[in-house]
């Protein structure tokens, strides 16, 4: 069998409602060879039946001559997930997807065409952030995706990719929180491409919800500097205070929301732990 030129690995925890969303967004790529991509789902802990949604896409897949191949694992687990992801991976080239994301028309023909090149590559494409019903998600998420890391970097939220090299930057993934920033840091701002293409991420709805995973994100970029501080300089998209004044002063109601959001994460990692989940 010849190998693929890239294998996608989507990890999913009870996804059953949202992973044919994102397999059928694989399928309508257009500009990708026959043969060129390898899905690989892994099923973690699941009480659902997203194992057998993915396992539904297979004669589609066979279709456009490409192979998906579902592992499932009876323990919940990311890390685990792209671990044995990646164990059964056939490609060099990697893109590492969540479940729930839809991509774009053209992304993957162009993150193939960004990874075709000398030394380490990380690429993403431009995250858009899915509608939502709460509107205090709808203004966080409006001033969010004005920070610098989403406007004018490579944010890996939810979607990343790396070629041959690239992939040869870390091992197995560890045990960490921020296994997607824990990546990026592997990366020099040089080494990171962002291809013209979007694709949509879906925000945590409602202000709790928002608090819990804010919490999550800090606790891990806390830990990754802890554990990896060697990476910690390979972040250089963070905010000055001069442009959150002036980001604030374009969206001031949007600022309140993200503030008042920060404001209650600090107060409840005061009081004490942080649930992971969206």
């Amino acid at each position: 069998m010849t190998a693929p030129r890239l294998s996608i690995i989507i990890p999913a925890c009870n996804e059953e409602a949202r992973i044919g969303g994102c397999l059928r967004s694989i399928l309508d790529q257009g500009g990708v060879a026959d043969g060129a991509l390898q899905v690989v789902a892994v099923p973690n802990g699941c009480r659902d039946d997203t194992a057998g949604v993915a396992r539904g896409f297979a004669a589609d897949f066979a279709r456009r001559g490409w192979s998906i191949d579902v592992v499932e694992l009876a323990t919940g687990g990311k890390l685990a997930a792209l671990n044995a992801g990646d164990d059964r991976a056939r490609a060099s080239a990697r893109l590492y997807l969540d479940a729930d994301i839809v991509l774009g028309p053209y992304l993957i023909a162009r993150l193939l065409t960004a990874l075709d090149r000398p030394g380490a590559v990380y690429a993403g494409a431009r995250l858009q952030v899915a509608p939502t019903a709460s509107g205090v998600s709808r203004r966080y998420a409006r001033f969010w995706q004005s920070l610098p890391f989403i406007t004018r970097g490579v944010s890996g939220a939810g979607l990343f990719a790396v070629n041959a090299a690239g992939r040869a930057r870390w091992g197995r993934f560890p045990a960490i929180i921020a296994d997607d920033a824990f990546v990026r840091g592997q990366f020099a701002p040089s080494e990171r491409v962002l291809v013209d293409a979007t694709y949509s991420w879906p925000i945590s709805e409602g202000f709790g919800a928002l608090v819990r995973v804010r919490g999550r994100q800090d606790d891990g970029m806390r830990e990754l500097a802890r554990l990896h501080p060697e990476l910690m300089g390979n972040f250089t998209d963070r905010p000055d205070r001069a442009e959150i004044r002036r980001l604030a002063a374009a969206d001031p109601l949007g600022f309140a929301t993200y503030a008042g959001v920060n404001l209650a994460t600090r107060l409840r990692r005061q009081r004490g732990g942080w649930v992971r989940n969206r």
